[in-house]
């Protein structure tokens, strides 16, 4: 059936996107990567640029795991024995040994009862919030939230529904307060490291507003923490926020397994009860294949580096080469947020400066994400730099001298 009348309602609605700065435009492709060499981490081929190596410094695999031997050994020997694809929903025949291997190693490196797996750390807060909100909940959400957060309270359509000043205490708690006694439930949601910015959420803070109001709602104040950028790149041993922040555990954990862990899927982890229910009520576990028994096998490898020597050595270098950016900026004289995480962005506070920089940056050989208006507010323009713990002094002193010679 042709769609001539559809077809130009949805080539205004792209050039609208154009014109506001908001089009993500065409998808650069990497067609190869180069090993380390002389001093230097790995490089990248792109599409269109023949055979010029550009430094990543826009990757989630903050450990640099999608390239040890280990993990991808791992997932080559698990695809020989399963095959390629899992081939049917979890609850048909998509269930294998190294889903429910992987889960229990999860809830174990957790410190939690129990894990279940989900495609993406997308799909698990989509597919978690919805069935814990009832018609009497009363959601409180930070305001810089991720978007899966805010599409899984419009999905879940809670009766009251707040917004937080981001990372502001006080403002939660009396949203909080100004909920209890008028629902059965709350649920307090917050990302762990806020992706754009770096900077993370007090969760010992969070816990206490929670249990101080839990007494007013017949069916307890839950927070769930979407912590998919600190878990296995964040804290001393990888816990995240949590360790960082010296929280005994929120009551539902998502973490991811395609950053840190440097594979594919996500995952939260919790008590058995609220697992259990899960599994029996979220369409997004339920309707859709999991992630591939080799991908399952790869991150269960992926989570005993983490927890090993490898890991411990990673996270160290890793917060090295961390610092040794920051400080570089700092002594070119750039603004930055503060804090530790290895997303570090670098404020720029014009639109059109902010392109022009990223555009630099790439002609330098470096990669990395302008966030310009109006996808940010006016005046909150930036560029977010990722390190990685594949990152060298050779590639962090590359990067600053890049920046260095921005005429501006």
């Amino acid at each position: 059936m042709p769609t001539s009348r559809l077809t130009p309602l949805l080539e205004a609605k792209r050039d609208e996107l154009r014109r506001s700065g908001r089009l993500k435009g065409a998808e650069s492709v990497t067609r190869g990567v180069l090993p380390p060499a002389a001093g230097k981490g790995p490089r990248f081929l792109i599409d269109g640029h023949g055979d010029t190596p550009f430094l990543r410094m826009n990757s989630n695999s903050y450990l640099g795991l999608s390239f040890d031997a280990r993990v991808i050994g791992a997932e080559e020997e698990a695809v020989r024995r399963y095959g390629t694809g899992p081939g049917a929903v979890r609850f048909i025949s998509g269930t294998w040994a190294p889903h429910v291997a992987l889960e229990g190693r999860l809830a174990k490196f957790h410190g939690r009862e129990a894990a279940m797996l989900f495609s993406s750390a997308y799909a698990t807060v989509m597919g978690i919030l919805p069935p814990l909100i009832t018609p009497r909940t009363a959601v409180i959400s930070d305001a810089l939230n991720h978007n899966c957060i805010i599409n899984a309270i419009a999905l879940g359509r809670p009766e009251d529904k707040s917004i937080y000043d981001h990372l502001d205490i006080e403002d939660l708690e009396r949203k909080l307060s100004a909920t209890a006694g008028g629902y059965a439930r709350a649920i307090i949601v917050t990302d762990g490291v806020f992706s754009m910015r770096g900077d993370h959420a007090p969760l010992d803070k969070i816990m206490k507003i929670a249990s101080i109001y839990d007494a007013d709602f017949p069916e307890n104040v839950i927070v769930v923490v979407d912590d998919s950028h600190g878990v296995g790149a964040f804290g001393a041993t990888g816990r995240g926020t949590e360790e960082v922040s010296g929280c005994d555990g929120v009551d539902l954990l998502v973490g991811t397994l395609g950053k840190a862990f440097g594979v594919n899927g996500g995952y939260v982890v919790a008590s058995k009860a609220i697992v259990g229910y899960l599994r029996e009520t979220s369409p997004f576990y339920i309707y859709s294949n999991p992630i591939t028994p080799g991908e399952a096998e790869a991150a269960l490898v992926a989570v005993d580096r983490v927890d090993g020597e490898v890991g411990q050595g990673r996270l160290a270098h890793l917060r090295a080469m961390t610092a040794r950016f920051r400080e570089g900026l700092k002594r070119l004289g750039l603004e930055t947020v503060a804090g530790e995480h290895p997303v570090v962005p670098l404020l720029v506070r014009d639109t059109e400066r902010t392109v022009r920089l990223v555009a630099h940056l790439r002609a330098h050989g470096i990669l990395a994400t302008g966030l310009a208006y109006p996808v940010v507010p006016q005046g909150e323009e930036e560029i977010r730099f990722q390190i990685c713990a594949d990152h060298t002094p050779v590639d962090i002193d590359e990067a600053l001298g890049a920046l260095e010679r921005f005429p501006g």
